[in-house]
């Protein structure tokens, strides 16, 4: 019985879940609780997939954030996504640092040009080139990462989402509209947060402005303060025998 838990007593899989950043593990959480409410038919995809006029003249506002929460139903393809939108979300989410200031304001860029680009294209369910977006950008940035594809295909970083493109387009027979439409955005924010600066002295047009850094920097703040007041009044309680 003690093998199948971890340190303390916990369960592997709720280890896994508590050390992802918030962001990724809320992503991850939603988009799993969306395809099981499908699933059990309380919801239907209809309900979810983003549309001009049902947002912006019949008012259905959750669609701008459910068109990014379903995937599939319970299926393979399904554990797939969850798969790399965590992996690749959380590297993301980590290598920012501690404040989530600035990986949300990545997502909020990404979730906005996604919307903005979807009539081009006919995409009514964006999840899937968002997360083409955050492992473009995660690939670019870890050029020396070798990585392999069913233990088959051996390559680095950079490759990636080309790898990926070529597999869905094997899979499913079609060019994969959503992938190269996340290789679009996700290209736009690396070049103006990693190279542009460099040709630049150091200008950074995509960071996210002053206003929503202390947005999130306050919270995070608070949130220490309270975890310390809390464990001085834990370490001043008289021990109870």
């Amino acid at each position: 019985m003690a093998g199948m838990l971890g340190a303390g007593g916990d369960f592997p899989l709720e280890t896994w879940f508590y050390e992802m950043p918030v962001c990724t593990r809320w992503w991850t959480t939603a988009t799993v609780a969306t395809s099981l409410l499908v699933q059990c038919q309380v919801i239907t995809p209809f309900q979810l997939f983003y549309s001009f006029r049902a947002v912006f003249i019949k008012h259905q506002y959750w669609r701008l954030l459910s068109t990014f929460l379903y995937f599939a139903p319970l299926n393979l393809d399904l554990l797939f996504h969850v798969f790399f939108l965590q992996r690749y979300s959380r590297l993301l989410e980590e290598s920012s640092g501690r404040s989530p200031a600035h990986f949300t304001w990545l997502l909020l860029y990404a979730t906005t040009s996604l919307i903005l680009l979807s009539p081009l294209v006919s995409l009514p369910f964006l999840g899937s080139p968002l997360s083409s977006s955050l492992v473009y950008i995660w690939s670019r940035r870890n050029p020396e990462t070798r990585l392999s594809l069913l233990g088959l295909l051996v390559f680095t970083a950079p490759y990636l989402p080309w790898v990926l493109m070529g597999f869905s387009l094997v899979i499913h027979g079609t060019v994969p509209k959503d992938e190269i439409m996340g290789i679009v955005v996700g290209h736009v924010w690396y070049f103006f947060s990693d190279v542009y600066p460099s040709l630049h002295n150091g200008s950074r047009p995509l960071d996210p402005p002053m206003w929503w850094r202390r947005l999130f920097e306050s919270t995070a703040h608070d949130e220490s303060a309270a975890a310390i007041n809390h464990d001085i009044a834990a370490a001043a309680a008289p021990e109870v025998r």
